[in-house]
């Protein structure tokens, strides 16, 4: 599967486009729509480079998506894609999301655990509960 503009735009609302590094509420330096890879304090981006970064980081997650979950439809890919997209694919497979959506992809605590992935250092950032409440809607729409 491929994300579709659904699961685009929840990444776009909630990462933003910045074309400074900054860092995250995680503390994490980023840049451009949320790309995390080799940004150091200082870089720089064109819009271009922002977008290009964005395909090709939902490019890496889909792929993931679509390794380990075979038993999800369009909306459900989509959240899972923009969840993994914002936590990591590391965090995603420690998360009870992840055995809980292999077994049964219908699973009403799904979107439970959707709402443990709205911390920062130890701290509720409203965003990130408004964004899994978004992504949880698109999951079991």
């Amino acid at each position: 599967m491929k994300t579709t503009n659904k699961g685009i735009n929840i990444i776009k609302a909630w990462e933003s486009c910045k074309l400074t590094a900054y860092k995250c509420p995680a503390g994490v330096w980023t840049i451009g729509w949320g790309h995390t890879q080799e940004v150091l304090p200082g870089d720089t981006c064109t819009q271009e480079q922002a977008n290009e970064w964005l395909k090709n980081d939902i490019s890496s997650f889909e792929i993931y998506v679509n390794n380990y979950f075979k038993n999800v439809n369009q909306n459900q890919f989509d959240a899972l894609v923009s969840l993994c997209y914002n936590i990591g694919p590391g965090n995603l497979k420690k998360s009870p999301l992840f055995t809980t959506i292999r077994v049964n992809a219908n699973d009403p605590q799904i979107k439970q655990y959707f709402m443990r992935h709205i911390y920062a250092k130890s701290k509720v950032l409203q965003g990130l509960v408004k964004r899994r409440t978004q992504e949880s809607n698109l999951y079991f729409s």
